[in-house]
């Protein structure tokens, strides 16, 4: 007998259902990244949700994807960035999210935040 518990979802089914239900955490995780932290992926999903609530998401969002590309030296195909996001916003942000996985980024982890300044010296420090 096979539970729920014991199934596996793949991460590309993963990805397309936090899309699905909520693209603006999915933008939020992948604007992360390619801004290399310099952007929350709070801040980055508030932005999303404040746009697509007016129809205007895509204005934001298709700099990302170019972004992205750049890193990546993906062509720009089948049709310009703008209209990737235009036409089905959810699909451009699994492909992005993909593409992220699959140059070894985790999305879903966030950025990492920068190596500690000074080396800890356990030596220096009483035990108790």
């Amino acid at each position: 007998m096979i539970h729920a518990v014991d199934m596996v979802v793949s991460p590309a089914f993963d990805a397309g259902l936090l899309t699905c239900c909520c693209p603006c955490v999915t933008f939020g995780q992948i604007a992360e990244i390619i801004d290399k932290g310099t952007t929350s992926c709070a801040l980055a999903g508030v932005l999303f949700y404040a746009l697509a609530s007016v129809g205007c998401a895509c204005v934001y969002t298709f700099n990302y994807r170019t972004r992205l590309r750049g890193l990546y030296s993906l062509e720009e195909s089948p049709c310009a960035d703008f209209f990737v996001h235009w036409c089905c916003m959810s699909c451009a942000l699994c492909q992005e999210y993909r593409e992220l996985k699959n140059h070894g980024t985790d999305p879903s982890i966030g950025s990492l935040p920068t190596p500690f300044p000074f080396k800890f010296d356990a030596q220096s420090y009483p035990r108790l």
